[in-house]
C-alpha cells in the first residue's frame, strides 16, 4: 500500500485516511516540519488516494499504486494533479507571481478525470508577497472541486493569512529506532551505518536514504583531523586550513554546518548524552578526549558565533575570516592554545 511507503507520521496519515474514508476533506492543507522527512511523498500519497480506481475495494482509504491515476500521479502526468515549485533560475529560489496566474487558470476548468483538481506547492515559504497575495485569493474562495497542498519547512514565513485558511499538519523528525529500522530494509545496510546515518540526518528520512556513505565519512574523518587539537595548535595551520576551506568548492555555509555539528557533539559529550544523540558516533572516543578539557561555556560561544555568521550568509562576507574566527575561537574553547604552550 503507498501509505506505507511513508516512514513514521503514523498521527498525519491516520487523519488523511479517515478524511478520505468519510469524505471530509479540507479545501486547503499545510503540511509543515523539517526538510526531507517525508511531507512531500504522503502529499502524493494522499493525493493517489483520493483517485486511486481501486480504492473502494480497500478497508481503509489507501492507493493502489499500480492503476492508470496512481502511476500518472506518481510520474506527475495526471491530468488533474500540479505540482509548483520555486524558480531556481535567481540567486534565491522563488515562487513568482507568474506561476500562481498560471494555477489560477488551471483551476478555472473543472476536473478532466478525478472528483477533485489537486494541487501541490512545494517549498510554500518562497512565495513572493505579490504571489502569497494571489494565492490567499484563491484560499479565501477556492472553487468546491479543488484542493491545494502547501509543503512547508518554515510555515512562519508565510503570511497569517494564508495559514489561517489551511488545514495544519505538523511533521517531526524520526526517532532514532525508527530511522535505523527503516534504513536497515531500505538500503540493506549495516546497523552501524544505519545508526550513523540516522544521527547525521536528524531523522529526516529523506536525507538518510540519498546520503552517500563513503563521502560522509570522508567528510567525518576530514572534520576531526580539522579540529584535532594538534591542528589547532598552531595558529598558522589555523589559517591555512580556512583559507583551504574557503578555496574549495563546499558552500561557506555547509562548513559551518559541518563545524557546528563537531562543536554541539563536544556538549553533548560533556553533558552525558547517550552515544546514538550524536552526529558523529564514530568519533566518540576523540570526542570524549577533547570534551575532557573543553570549556562548555566557551564552546556555546562558538555555537551563537556560527549561528550569527548563519543567519548572515547571504551578506557578502569573508568566508575565509569567518572560518578563520571559528577555529581560533575553538581552539581556545578546547583549550589547545595551553596545551601548546
Amino acid at each position: 500500500m503507498p501509505f506505507a511507503d511513508v516512514v513514521g507520521h503514523d498521527r498525519a496519515k491516520s487523519l488523511l485516511q479517515l478524511a478520505t474514508l468519510n469524505n471530509r476533506i479540507a479545501h486547503a492543507y499545510l503540511f509543515h516540519g523539517p526538510d526531507r522527512i517525508g511531507k512531500r511523498l504522503l502529499a502524493v500519497r494522499f493525493i493517489q488516494a483520493m483517485c486511486c480506481e481501486a480504492a473502494q475495494g480497500l478497508e481503509r482509504r489507501d492507493a493502489c499504486g499500480c492503476c492508470r491515476s496512481c502511476r500518472h500521479i506518481e510520474q506527475g502526468s495526471h491530468p488533474d494533479f500540479c505540482v509548483v515549485t520555486p524558480d531556481t533560475s535567481g540567486a534565491t529560489p522563488r515562487i513568482k507571481i507568474e506561476e500562481i496566474r498560471e494555477l489560477e487558470s488551471r483551476l478555472i476548468y473543472r476536473p478532466l478525470i478525478a472528483e477533485r483538481k489537486y494541487c501541490l506547492i512545494d517549498d510554500a515559504e518562497s512565495l513572493t508577497i505579490e504571489a502569497a497575495n494571489a494565492l490567499l485569493k484563491t484560499l479565501e474562495e477556492p472553487p468546491g472541486y479543488a484542493l491545494l497542498i502547501l509543503i512547508a519547512s518554515r510555515p512562519y514565513a508565510l503570511p497569517a493569512t494564508i495559514r489561517s485558511r489551511c488545514q495544519s499538519l505538523r511533521f517531526t523528525a524520526l526517532s532514532q529506532a525508527q530511522s535505523c529500522a527503516a534504513l536497515i530494509e531500505a538500503r540493506r545496510i549495516s546497523e552501524a551505518d544505519a545508526q550513523l546515518l540516522a544521527a547525521v540526518s536528524e531523522g529526516r528520512f529523506g536525507e538518510a536514504l540519498t546520503t552517500d556513505l563513503t563521502a560522509l565519512r570522508e567528510r567525518h574523518e576530514a572534520l576531526a583531523a580539522l579540529t584535532a587539537p594538534r591542528s589547532l595548535r598552531s595558529v598558522s595551520a589555523i589559517l591555512a586550513a580556512a583559507e583551504a576551506l574557503a578555496k574549495n568548492d563546499e558552500p561557506a555555509a555547509d562548513a559551518l554546518d559541518r563545524l557546528a555539528s563537531w562543536v554541539h557533539d563536544l556538549v553533548f559529550v560533556q553533558i552525558g548524552m547517550p552515544p546514538e544523540r550524536l552526529a558523529h558516533p564514530n568519533h566518540l572516543s576523540t570526542l570524549r578526549t577533547v570534551a575532557a578539557t573543553a570549556d562548555i561555556d566557551l564552546l556555546l560561544d562558538v555555537l551563537s558565533d556560527i549561528e550569527t555568521f548563519q543567519r548572515n550568509s547571504t551578506r557578502n562576507l569573508n568566508h575565509q575570516l569567518m572560518l578563520e574566527h571559528i577555529l581560533l575561537r575553538l581552539r581556545d574553547a578546547t583549550n589547545t592554545a595551553s596545551v601548546a604552550r
